[in-house]
């Protein structure tokens, strides 16, 4: 591990952004897409396949590994990249997400919030401290600040209240944090669908000062129309030298407009859930492996895609897996799903390098609208 934590832009087009992160665990080539690997995996994966379709850094959860097997046995264990076998960089969120959508009788004040586990119905809390201190027992190079994930849709005034609690957990988050070479604290943007709120919020993080900053709060049902008007007032207010964080977002269209407004790093399970449920995302949309279509179709699932499963499995085989469920199948589907991500990404780095980020979106449109061709 070497290094310092930094964050040079490279290219702009409009105002999308290419950048390079470095990190304690190697770099990051931004745009990025971090395959989720919520309990120190990425599920259906090993994790030098997960390196093998491109992905560069990955997300774990604090929510998750404090309950099992507990941070304090992964730092006794050598630290989560010992523990998972992956040796570059990880960025682990917070737990604030999960405490409101998976912990149960959850009571919050100013100290933290109190909760049973999922997992047994312990008691647990978790305040901004103890979420800096896990993250830091985990020893990821990126670590999120504790926040509470504002629900939707929530009236303005209640949206202000947790926005500013949030923020005052940034700061409790701040003092917290130990630094280290090559290790970056980001805070998180709340205020729900409210452009004052989002400013506001953006505006107190960038006093507070941290590494890199997240957009919190969105994909929660708010339809991409909004998230892309959020993002719109938001971004403009985060420091321009700071990496860009849109959390939990993960459709290729959301993505790519977000790219086109100053994102620079995404996570989602999308790819990795859909690769478990039958679900390809191809250059021309998406494909269900349950339909009877494929059957007896021999041809790859994207002809224009360079990873394992398009080379050396057809669709009717795909098929049968999942019509069998074997455990193949959604392994397969889920290295294809993240390759597809992946090559997405360096699409849209490419795209920015040469100025033509606008005729990358515009093309993707066209071709997914074009959809998958039936077999001849």
């Amino acid at each position: 591990m070497t290094g310092d934590f930094t964050f040079r832009l490279l290219a702009r087009d409009g105002a999308a952004r290419r950048g390079r992160l470095a990190t304690a665990h190697g770099t990051v080539e931004t745009p990025a897409f971090m395959p989720v690997g919520t309990a120190a995996t990425v599920k259906a994966m090993r994790p030098e396949d997960v390196a093998a379709t491109g992905a560069e850094i990955i997300l774990a959860n604090t929510y998750h590994l404090m309950l099992r097997p507990t941070a304090e046995r992964i730092a006794a264990l050598g630290g989560l990249h010992r523990f998972m076998n992956w040796p570059g960089p990880i960025l682990t969120d917070s737990g604030g997400y999960q405490v409101m959508s998976l912990a149960k009788l959850r009571q919050i004040d100013e100290q933290g919030v109190a909760f049973r586990s999922h997992i047994d119905g312990a008691r647990v809390v978790l305040s901004p401290e103890r979420s800096i201190e896990i993250q830091h027992l985990l020893g990821t190079d990126i670590t999120m600040a504790f926040d509470e994930c504002t629900p939707f849709p929530a009236e303005a005034a209640a949206a202000r209240q947790s926005m500013e609690l949030s923020m005052r957990w940034a700061a409790r988050s701040k003092a917290a944090y130990r630094t280290r070479p090559g290790h970056g604290l980001f805070g998180i943007v709340q205020g729900s669908v409210y452009p004052d709120l989002r400013r506001h919020s953006a505006a107190a993080l960038a006093e507070i000062g941290f590494d890199g900053y997240a957009v919190g709060g969105l994909a929660v049902g708010e339809g991409q129309e909004r998230m892309f008007a959020v993002l719109d007032e938001t971004l403009p207010a985060l420091p321009v030298d700071r990496p860009r964080y849109l959390m939990g977002v993960g459709k290729p269209g959301d993505i790519i407009g977000a790219v086109r407004r100053g994102v620079d790093m995404f996570d989602c399970v999308l790819p990795t859930r859909s690769g478990r449920t039958a679900q390809a995302f191809t250059r021309r949309g998406t494909v269900n492996l349950r339909n009877a279509r494929h059957a007896a179709d021999p041809r790859p699932l994207d002809a224009e895609c360079g990873c394992a499963t398009c080379r050396d499995y057809g669709r009717a085989y795909l098929h049968h897996l999942v019509r069998a469920e074997e455990i193949l199948g959604p392994m397969l589907l889920t290295a294809h799903n993240l390759r597809y991500y992946a090559d997405l990404m360096a699409g849209l780095r490419e795209a920015i390098e040469r100025g033509g980020v606008e005729d990358f979106a515009a093309e993707a449109a066209a071709r997914e609208e074009e959809g998958d061709i039936p077999p001849i």
